[in-house]
């Protein structure tokens, strides 16, 4: 009997957000396409179609709510490339610390998650009010410097960090007293000389590949530093699989923290599904100088890295031998010349970020013994 992804007709590029920008849009297309030739369909359409259970979807973000995406058919995970999550919050880094004592909270928030996960966090907390907010930037500010992490925002944007309870007042100023009872906010210890390494896991048409990489920042037109790509070891197979790897000890414990929290997430968040799993874990130093490691937040949609990782799933489904391969995105800005073995998603002249190349690589290939 064929499974749920040989059986799929059709990938449906599911667009939830109010604005995309051209370049991202293009890439989604170009993921979208890669998809259907994993799941072995033709079709890629952007018009979302009536409840349709032959359909896989692409959304452009973590979706909520179960009820409404059941009704198009969007069940478990062999339905998107992505995740589904019950309420706001779970969508973002703010399940990434608990809530100070008595705070407010919205429906669904547990504390029992963060309580499971908490090996594997930074010190911080959560706030989903200001009179919150200011509770917790006065018992985290008695360590050290803390950082204000709005949870919407991308690549580290907006982030600030604070030495003194005044300078909160007009950050808080700027935040919309409803969205952040929705969405919530982050403060958390800052860390000083940080790494930050990525963790992941892909799930697509029966095949499953996991992964470790590093992050690389570029500059943009404007001279910003922005996400420039990301560098993947994939492997064939679960996170244990990645673990039977050699791996350095700072690696080996980024791992396994990932796999708390995700462990966390299953057990404390009922509903969630996810294909793509991605964890950003930080490795610094505190005021005190003592070495921390944590993970910052989750993200169960599409990235910058999934072009890497359907590049890798690709490989793993046209060769049943091969076990590891090393794979790389990368966000260039100006006209580069492309590597030979470059594969193209994206390259134009953004309305938005000017003249922009990203494309993806597979350059080492490793045959099991």
């Amino acid at each position: 009997m064929p499974s749920a992804s040989e059986r799929k007709t059709a990938v449906v590029l599911l667009d939830t957000r109010e604005h995309t920008p051209e370049h991202e849009h293009a890439v989604h297309l170009k993921l979208a396409d890669r998809l259907a030739r994993l799941l072995g369909c033709h079709a890629v359409l952007t018009d979302v179609p009536a409840k349709e259970d032959t359909h896989y979807y692409l959304p452009t973000e973590t979706l909520v709510g179960r009820e409404r995406y059941a009704a198009m058919g969007i069940c478990s995970e062999q339905d998107l490339f992505g995740g589904l999550v019950s309420h706001p919050y779970m969508a973002t880094k703010a399940i990434s610390h608990p809530l100070p004592t008595d705070a407010e909270f919205p429906p669904g928030w547990t504390d029992a998650f963060a309580r499971q996960a908490s090996d594997t966090l930074l010190r911080g907390y959560t706030v989903f009010s200001k009179a919150d907010a200011r509770r917790a930037a006065q018992l985290l500010l008695r360590d050290g410097p803390l950082r204000v992490k709005p949870v919407l925002a991308c690549a580290g944007r907006g982030q600030q960090v604070i030495t003194h309870a005044d300078q909160l007042e007009p950050l808080l100023a700027n935040i919309d007293e409803r969205d952040l009872a929705l969405w919530g906010l982050v403060l958390e210890e800052d860390l000083g000389n940080v790494e930050t390494f990525s963790v992941g896991q892909v799930r697509v048409a029966g095949l499953t590949c996991s992964y470790h990489g590093t992050q690389q920042l570029t500059r943009d037109h404007q001279g910003s530093e922005v996400y420039g790509g990301s560098e993947l070891v994939v492997v064939r197979g679960g996170y244990q699989a990645l673990l039977q790897r050699p791996l350095e000890d700072h690696l080996r414990l980024a791992i396994n923290q990932a796999m708390a929290y995700e462990q966390a997430a299953e057990q404390h968040f009922p509903g969630f599904i996810a294909s793509r799993r991605n964890y950003d874990i930080a490795r610094g130093t505190t005021s005190q100088g003592h070495l921390r490691s944590g993970v910052l937040e989750q993200s169960w949609r599409l990235g910058g890295a999934s072009s890497a990782e359907l590049l890798a799933l690709q490989a793993f489904a046209d060769d049943p031998t091969l076990q590891q391969v090393c794979a790389s995105t990368h966000e260039v800005f100006g006209t580069p010349d492309l590597p030979a073995d470059a594969t193209l998603f994206y390259q134009g002249n953004d309305s938005e970020l000017g003249q922009l190349s990203k494309y993806a690589r597979i350059r080492q290939h490793q045959h099991s013994e």
